[in-house]
């Protein structure tokens, strides 16, 4: 600054015209043009006051200089807004930051920009980044809001709606206000967005001012792809589905071509559409473009863009995308260490939706999930062990580590966190090595917190301790109470013929591994006649062909094939896969015989009865085994992996005499 600026500086700080204009002193970040003051100009001088005071060649000129209020909403049910304040601020407690169109950082100090950014845990720590900044461009402010609205929203408000009445926030949206004109695409739109993301009032002087000036661009026709989708889902945040301006921001996107789109504007594109085209279920030429582009640059995405892309596909429900899925998902092998706790989430849940899975991300996530247990979000433990048991894949030192994770984190955690772990575990059969500190604690929120569990959630969550043969039987009694009956009747899906089984099961438990309950018996009318049905069962049905192969050797075992019988229902809901009769000296009985001392259920245990990566029984295969026992049943297994290594009928025959009668001699017929 040379001396003349100064003493020129130091004139108008002092100027007694201040009061009679209205002025305050004035913020370094909102400058108030006073050009048209007397002695402001002279000759080869800056024109504006903030020029001077900010060393700047340019400057934001205002039309008004008066106090500027910050206004939140609450998205429902109704408007609220926040206490006001003025921006006026005295110049030596002020930002000292300025916003810049004439001289924009470069492209490197952006970046670094940025990472700073990404570094801050606290809306405090973003705050104090922009004055150490000291110039910032439009896009570089608006990514500062974003950043602020990641670290503050909780649902569909703020933690903590004073942040935006610290002065750093106020002072920035006030030159974003005053400037919008001379704001660039990306960062009008991106600063529009941020606002939303921060529940602002869409009837704000800044939130208006933004909105008005972009309906303007918009209508030049000259926005890339990448505003144009996020002006829409700025829109789609301020206005709602029905705003006129996203059938606008559609058109002119669908006159672009997705295969020469870039990865930026490609991610950008899905994040629009999964809201928009979700709420009207059109525009699948589009869809489908967008797909195949996305294919072929699969490879190149880092851990944001595979994230993104797949939380939108699952948002959109694109089944018939399974290409793009699979490359998706080989992809996320190599960016597993890489992924924020929200973006593994995402990852793993789609994964799930699809049913997919890639050993290759198998083997990243043993790696990489025993590291994390106990540092992640609660949330991405839960997806993690979620993932695995979808997928019938018991790792034991993913599993080992959550459950010890569990002991000292569960009190942390959502009941249905809490649920959804424990359903895992039981549903492959699997007891940590300190399955009494899991279940105690486990005991410990049941006794705390069980008024707080949903109906359906708390039931799957006692029927899955009992797969693994743990008993809450206090709390077993509380789910046949008429009361707790009647809840999950009126929850969701209502009484369902699982919810039924499931009840079924649980009260046969305690009858059959419990003799000391004394609780409430189930009403007949919730009960179900067979734990076999379509979609999810209660059971496996028999693999067929494992099925066919052991009866044609039961055939020639027994001498005929009336003396056995295939596929029994028996009393207690339980279907047999083969049901052998004998006599009191141990003789076989056909089938059709009601007389019986004896009966051999035949369990030909296929593949989906199994963890998929060991030789470990269900939960659920595991617990019909143990009470068809405990029923007076001598229950013998026929296991997918014994039978295979069989090379003849003579070899299957011997096979069967030695698994059926172990301690008699073989008649040949």
């Amino acid at each position: 600054m040379s001396r003349r600026q100064v003493m020129a500086l130091r004139l108008i700080q002092r100027f007694p015209l201040q009061r009679h204009y209205g002025i305050q002193r004035f913020l370094p970040v909102g400058p108030v043009c006073t050009a048209g003051l007397p002695g402001a100009t002279g000759e080869g001088q800056p024109s504006c006051v903030a020029c001077l005071y900010t060393s700047a060649g340019s400057c934001i000129r205002t039309r008004g200089c008066g106090t500027r209020t910050l206004t939140t909403m609450a998205r429902e049910p109704s408007f609220v807004a926040s206490s006001s304040s003025s921006v006026g601020l005295h110049k030596d407690s002020a930002p000292r930051f300025r916003l810049t169109q004439l001289h924009r950082p470069t492209a490197e100090e952006e970046q670094a920009f940025r990472r700073r950014l990404v570094a801050c845990s606290s809306s405090r720590q973003v705050l104090a980044l922009l004055p150490a900044a000291g110039v910032v461009s439009d896009t570089m402010a608006a990514a500062a809001l974003h950043r602020v609205a990641d670290l503050e929203q909780e649902g569909r408000s703020l933690k903590d709606p004073a942040v935006l009445e610290k002065d750093t926030i106020k002072a920035l949206c006030f030159q974003l206000e005053q400037d919008s004109a001379r704001l660039t695409d990306a960062g009008l739109v991106s600063a529009l967005l941020a606002c939303t993301r921060l529940f602002l009032d869409p009837r704000s002087a800044l939130m208006v001012r933004l909105a008005s000036e972009s309906r303007e661009r918009l209508g030049r026709g000259q926005m890339g792809v990448g505003q144009l989708c996020t002006l829409g889902r700025a829109m789609m945040a301020a206005e709602g589905p029905g705003c006129a301006m996203l059938e606008q921001v559609m058109e002119q996107i669908q006159k672009q071509k997705p295969a020469q789109w870039s990865l930026a504007d490609l991610t950008a594109a899905y994040r629009f559409v999964q809201g928009y085209v979700g709420q009207h279920g059109k525009h699948r030429d589009l869809l489908n473009a967008m797909h195949s582009h996305a294919v072929t640059i699969a490879s190149s995405m880092d851990p944001p863009a595979v994230s993104g892309l797949l939380g939108a596909l699952v948002t959109l429900n694109q089944t018939q995308a399974m290409p793009l899925v699979i490359k998706l998902c080989k992809q996320a092998v190599r960016h597993v260490p890489h992924f924020t706790d929200e973006e593994l989430a995402v990852v793993l849940g789609a994964l799930m939706h699809f049913g997919h899975s890639d050993h290759y991300l198998v083997e990243a996530m043993e790696r990489y999930a025993p590291t994390v247990t106990f540092t992640s979000h609660p949330e991405t433990v839960t997806k993690v062990i979620q993932f695995f048991g979808r997928r019938n894949i018991l790792s034991r030192p993913v599993f080992d580590a959550v459950a010890e994770s569990f002991v000292y984190r569960a009190d942390d955690y959502s009941t249905g966190q809490v649920a959804a772990q424990i359903v895992a575990f039981g549903k492959l059969g699997y007891l940590p090595p300190n399955a009494s500190e899991v279940f105690r604690k486990v005991e410990t929120i049941l006794r705390t917190r069980f008024s707080h569990f949903q109906p359906r959630t708390l039931l799957d969550l006692l029927h899955s301790c009992t797969l693994v043969e743990r008993f809450p039987v206090n709390f077993v009694s509380k789910v046949f109470s008429s009361y707790f009956l009647q809840q999950l009747e009126e929850d969701g899906t209502g009484m369902d013929r699982i919810v039924r089984a499931q009840l079924t099961q649980l009260y046969m438990t305690m009858k059959l591994e419990c003799p000391f309950y004394e609780g409430p018996r189930l009403h007949s009318k919730y009960c179900v006649k067979s734990f076999l049905m379509h979609g999810r069962f209660v059971e496996t049905p028999v693999d067929v062909q494992l099925y066919n192969s052991v009866k044609s050797g039961l055939v020639d075992l027994l001498g005929g094939r009336s003396y056995f019988a295939s596929k029994v229902l028996t009393p207690y809901c339980y279907s047999l896969d083969v049901e052998i009769k004998l006599d009191e000296d141990g003789y076989v009985l056909p089938a059709s015989n009601t007389d019986v001392y004896k009966r051999i259920a035949l369990c030909i245990d296929g593949q989906r009865r199994f963890t998929t990566n060991t030789r470990q029984l269900l939960g659920k295969e595991a617990i019909k085994q143990r009470h068809l026992r405990l029923l007076g049943y001598e229950v013998v297994q026929i296991p997918y992996f014994e039978f295979e290594r069989l090379q003849n009928n003579t070899s299957v025959v011997e096979y069967l005499h030695q698994k059926i009668f172990p301690h008699t001699y073989r008649l040949s017929w």
